[in-house]
């Protein structure tokens, strides 16, 4: 099974992260796969918005996946492949010309939230979950994520999203602006198709015009050491904390975190 599959709907570029029996948790492939089928609806001309959804009615995404933590997200250069190949295919999300809406139905969690925040829209189910784990497994939170968490919801919310690491639904979530629009789950379907036909049916020059712009609003200060950034995620990532996080999470138990 294809993990990430993408197609062309008349108008509009759909990319299904598709892992349902792991509630499309993100793979490292479907990393890769998000990067390409973007570059490919970004240069086919009919292609007017780009939307993202999860395989079958339980999750957008529910995070990383796991699964492949001990192999890729835990020796120095593992992790800083992990993150060149996600922090890409985040970047040109994030980045890319043409408008993106993300089709939140079920867990949005962790990477979820991340893609989700990457994207230009974002409209949600009644029935879906928002948090970030990141706290409660002791890893390392890349520092373009917290830069997308803080300029949708504010410093405030981001905080208590983020330190908390609670979980809250989707009133909540239209309440910090984390979502835009939300809908019942029995007439979600066309709530998403109607705002894609509206956007679809703008002048794209005019929507990549001001996409750009908005974006160019979003840039961090000239003065902010990346580097350091990079260093202070990699910390957690060499922590016994992070080590301890797995091992809670796979014996699925409460961790015991040492700050070490």
């Amino acid at each position: 099974m294809d993990t990430l599959q993408h197609k062309k709907n008349g108008s509009v570029g759909w990319i299904t992260f598709n892992d349902p029996a792991k509630h499309n948790a993100m793979s490292l492939d479907m990393w890769t796969g998000l990067a390409d089928a973007l570059t490919e609806f970004e240069q086919d001309d009919d292609v007017r918005v780009v939307v993202l959804t999860g395989a079958g009615d339980r999750s957008f995404v529910s995070g990383a996946n796991i699964s492949q933590f001990d192999k890729l997200r835990t020796a120095a250069d593992a992790v800083a492949e992990y993150e060149r190949i996600a922090e890409g295919a985040q970047n040109k999300l994030y980045q890319f010309p043409k408008p993106t809406v993300a089709r939140i139905k079920g867990y949005c969690i962790g990477a979820g939230l991340n893609l989700a925040l990457c994207c230009d829209v974002r409209i949600a189910s009644e029935d879906s979950t928002f948090f970030l784990p990141a706290g409660k497994m002791g890893l390392g939170y890349r520092f373009s994520a917290i830069r997308n968490l803080v300029t949708v919801v504010g410093a405030a919310n981001a905080l208590d999203i983020f330190l908390s690491a609670r979980r809250f639904d989707t009133r909540e979530a239209l309440q910090k602006g984390l979502v835009q629009l939300t809908s019942p789950v029995d007439s979600f379907n066309q709530v998403v198709d109607d705002y894609l036909a509206k956007v679809a049916a703008n002048a794209p020059l005019t929507l990549a015009a001001g996409k750009q712009m908005i974006r160019q609003f979003q840039q961090l200060p000239a003065n902010t050491d990346l580097e350091q950034m990079r260093q202070l995620m990699q910390q957690c990532f060499d922590s016994e904390d992070y080590a301890e996080g797995k091992r809670a999470f796979a014996e699925k138990r409460t961790p015991q975190f040492r700050g070490r």
